[in-house]
């Protein structure tokens, strides 16, 4: 995925697990709004439990993603997980993706 904001690229409550893989974040020239991660509703001392982590994603203008919690690496087995790809692969993956060329009343 490609994700360019103004703002966050990533958040959550409530201490949820999220494993960021293989995307490409693309930063805003804005100095403050680099950081793709957002913790909502949460001191630090909170959030820091969160397991939080970004796995070969490729940051872009600066953009920077602040990880959390315990490695997650030895949480699950190889059935459990789907290798990513780097997140410069994203041109390439995502080169033909768009809307689709469809007439009313005729298949897609």
């Amino acid at each position: 995925a490609v994700v360019s904001t103004q703002s966050t690229g990533i958040g959550g409550s409530s201490k949820p697990t999220i494993i960021s893989q293989g995307n490409r974040f693309i930063a805003p020239d804005d100095i403050n709004s680099k950081q793709i991660t957002k913790r909502e509703y949460a001191t630090e001392n909170q959030w820091k439990t969160w397991n939080w982590r970004s796995d070969r994603d490729l940051m872009m203008n600066g953009a920077f993603f602040i990880p959390s919690g315990e490695d997650l690496a030895h949480n699950f087995t190889r059935f459990q997980v789907i290798k990513s790809k780097p997140g410069t692969f994203v041109t390439r993956l995502t080169r033909y993706a768009g809307a689709l060329d469809c007439t009313k009343g005729k298949p897609c």
